[in-house]
């Protein structure tokens, strides 16, 4: 069962880089909200209420309701802006969605059968070189991750881009270009490799000193 999040908001008037200080004083976010063939709107957040969200994987690839004014609105988190130093979010960007457009995101991926992978039971370690993919769908068919099983991956062997079990009406676009490479999500490799080149990396070191 898919999660739910609806988001209380306000819309302004007041923009640039003043107004926006000024409401992150006082614990707001400023934000906008786009897409959909219709004009931006500004808007603010309780900073409070959006870090609560924030704590959701799924929020990060999920239909929102944005309740703009109360008015409710159909969106996607698009962009975060946090402080470089303090734990706090400057800027949130969220594009509104069409129940017969198709939108693109990037959705998290779920790995499983580690455990029981035989790469893994020879000693092999596993290298997750993707955690997230862009996809593209129908508001309605939006995953909140795609999961990858890797319980049959030897020992060297890896999962391909095009090789992931898709949800039904959901497409990638890497693999949709005219120069698509195919490219390595999870591999698994020998353990030893990496002590190698440590023991290697000590003796050149050695043989300098000398």
């Amino acid at each position: 069962m898919k999660e739910m999040f609806v988001i209380n908001v306000q819309s302004r008037t007041d923009t640039g880089k003043g107004a926006s200080r000024r409401l992150r004083r006082t614990g707001l976010v400023p934000g906008i909200v786009y897409g959909a063939h219709q004009e931006p709107a500004m808007i603010s957040i309780v900073h409070s209420d959006l870090l609560r969200h924030l704590d959701h994987e799924a929020f990060y690839s999920h239909i929102l309701t944005l309740n703009v004014d109360g008015k409710p609105e159909q969106v996607i988190l698009k962009d975060l802006q946090r402080h470089p130093a303090r734990p706090f979010v400057m800027h949130a960007d969220f594009l509104r969605v069409s129940a017969k457009e198709k939108l693109k995101t990037n959705v998290p991926l779920h790995f499983v059968g580690e455990d029981v992978a035989p790469g893994v039971k020879a000693g092999g370690v596993v290298s997750h070189l993707l955690t997230e993919v862009e996809v593209s769908c129908l508001p309605g068919d939006l995953p909140e991750y795609i999961e990858v099983d890797i319980s049959a991956l030897e020992l060297g062997g890896a999962v391909m881009l095009s090789e992931i079990s898709l949800p039904s009406g959901v497409e990638l676009p890497a693999l949709g270009q005219d120069d698509a490479q195919d490219v390595q999500v999870v591999s698994i490799h020998a353990a030893h490799v990496a002590v190698e080149d440590e023991e290697e990396d000590e003796e050149g070191a050695g043989a300098a000193e000398e």
